[in-house]
């Protein structure tokens, strides 16, 4: 790409402006710095977070995102700041439980057969299961939703294991006393990325309890992230998935 472009300079098809453009790694928005090399540092472009920003920064962040032509990925965004996007971009897709919003180009990935299991303990912990469950599919992975599976009837997770134990990966969401990602790992030979949430009563201390018992698992394989951190959760999950893709790994 950079000899190209200093090609057209040379040859005088692109200008020294626009060559600069081009070659620029961020854009600066006077509240943000528009990371427009993320993408080709590390696969995916930057994803914004939408709490604790206005909906006319989020606004003035994806149109730079998309004037590089790349995929956009809000996640933590609200109806109402949501609402002001789509009136900008009607193509965008959000989603009210997860807070995501997002708009991506076909990819090949979408073709393989691989797929990441998301496995949510209960209903309450949906809108985390969501984000994670969201991010994998804006970012090009086929998705497998197992939910309400928890331990409390742990039937109902034996009658999907088979399936389960198909994926690259799976992503294992719970609340209360989190012993789920423990469970999935005795029964699965893959990664498990485990996601706490703050879903519980009070000796729960907002999902502490939960984090806790997924880092004290004995299973092993198992690799924990923040309470209610579905998305970087999923993020990990597409990364494995696509070096499997790509035959980088086996399954």
């Amino acid at each position: 790409m950079l000899e190209d472009i200093l090609k057209q300079v040379q040859t005088g098809t692109l200008s020294i402006d626009e060559a600069k453009d081009k070659l620029s790694t961020y854009e600066n928005l006077g509240f943000a710095m528009v990371d427009h090399h993320r993408k080709k540092r590390q696969g995916f472009p930057e994803v914004v977070y939408g709490e604790g920003k206005t909906k006319e920064q989020i606004l003035a962040i994806i149109k730079a995102l998309r004037s590089k032509e790349n995929n956009v990925l809000v996640t933590r965004i609200s109806k109402e700041k949501a609402s002001y996007i789509l009136d900008a971009y009607s193509e965008f897709v959000y989603h009210e439980v997860a807070q995501i919003l997002f708009w991506k180009e076909k990819t090949g990935f979408e073709k393989s057969k691989s797929y990441i299991a998301i496995v949510c303990a209960g209903t309450s912990d949906l809108k985390v299961a969501e984000e994670a469950a969201l991010t994998a599919e804006a970012l090009g992975s086929n998705v497998k939703r197992f939910y309400d599976v928890g331990v409390a009837g742990i039937h109902r997770l034996l009658n999907n294991i088979e399936e389960i134990q198909k994926a690259t990966v799976s992503v294992v969401v719970a609340g209360m006393e989190g012993a789920l990602p423990s469970v999935v790992g005795g029964l699965v030979n893959h990664p498990i990325l485990a996601v706490p949430t703050s879903v519980g009563y009070g000796a729960n201390f907002n999902g502490l309890s939960a984090l806790l018992t997924m880092l004290n698992s004995c299973s092993s394989g198992i690799s924990v992230v923040n309470i209610d951190n579905g998305f970087g959760a999923a993020y990990n999950a597409v990364l494995i998935d696509q070096l499997a893709q790509k035959g980088e790994i086996q399954k």
